[in-house]
């Protein structure tokens, strides 16, 4: 299976977990609204998740550009950055997104928004430094294809969801410390209970690993995309490498946005996680893939 046909398999594959993700709440919902005998807990569960994913849609990128630090780049001090980022654009089919700067050193690129129209594309002055020309396009083109992919919403939604199933765990593990809820009657009831209570407490760990494990899928269907837009794999590959060898974590590293970046924030951090629990494929992996990819 190649590359190309693996941009399409992954793009179904992404929107099954989300589906998985709306049964994980909508469960959760019945469970605890069964296990207080509350049908209005499920209604609140429901209409709580819609409210937050169009809060998510609207306010993401504002949200994750505050918690970046990240400023408007001027246009002047800039020039190079954004003619590579304009020219992109025009060839990628997409409207000009904002540009905006880290000043941090470790190499890094990361872009948000809720559409093509209202996107932003984000360097650190690290990046800068290190990349030559062909290898920042890549960067760029790399970014550029998330936003065509509708990468970045995606992944609001899913890190909005994720909290949410997290949250509904914690309340009903509180709630549940404190007495309360129905009372088991019989023994089938009380392994319905059991099963409901596991299910409760593992399921914010399911939904982690499900939010990974889509970050993993996007960043290698964004490589491919990018790749095809420069026509020049190679110049991602090596900018991959050079990010990776730069081994520098970023300063304002948040767990809540790292998925969004190029490459993991937190590498050389001390951070040690298997690859189940990274936001990010192995780079050897990912340059390897693009270095087997053939552009016409």
């Amino acid at each position: 299976m190649t590359l190309y046909t693996q941009q399409s398999k992954n793009i179904h594959r992404t929107w099954l977990l989300m589906a998985v993700f709306l049964a994980v709440i909508i469960g959760l919902g019945y469970f605890i609204s069964y296990y207080y005998n509350s049908p209005a807990i499920l209604y609140f569960a429901i209409i709580f998740s819609v409210v937050m994913n169009i809060a998510s849609y609207w306010y993401s990128d504002k949200i994750v550009l505050s918690v970046s630090r990240a400023v408007e780049a001027d246009r002047n001090d800039y020039l190079d950055l954004y003619r590579i980022v304009e020219n992109l654009s025009i060839t990628a089919g997409l409207p000009m997104p904002k540009v905006y700067i880290m000043n941090d050193a470790s190499p890094n690129a990361f872009a948000t928004g809720r559409n093509k129209e209202h996107a932003v594309v984000c360097v650190t002055t690290g990046l800068l430094q290190i990349l030559n020309k062909t290898e920042l396009e890549g960067v760029i083109s790399h970014e550029l294809s998330h936003i065509g992919n509708r990468d970045i919403l995606l992944s609001t939604v899913v890190v909005v969801l994720v909290g949410f199933i997290s949250l509904m765990a914690n309340i009903f593990i509180r709630g549940n410390m404190f007495g309360g809820g129905r009372k088991q009657e019989g023994e089938g009831n009380g392994i319905i209970m059991i099963i409901g209570i596991i299910f409760i407490i593992l399921s914010p760990i399911v939904a982690t690993l499900i939010q990974l494990a889509i970050s993993r899928k996007r960043e290698y269907l964004a490589d491919a995309s990018g790749a095809l837009l420069t026509r020049y794999p190679e110049g991602l590959a090596s900018a991959l490498e050079k990010i990776s060898d730069a081994n520098i974590p970023l300063r304002n590293a948040n767990t809540a946005t790292a998925h969004l970046f190029i490459s993991d924030p937190f590498r050389g951090a001390g951070k040690k996680v298997s690859a189940l629990f990274s936001t990010h494929p192995p780079i050897q992996d990912r340059i390897n893939a693009l270095l087997g990819m053939q552009v016409k």
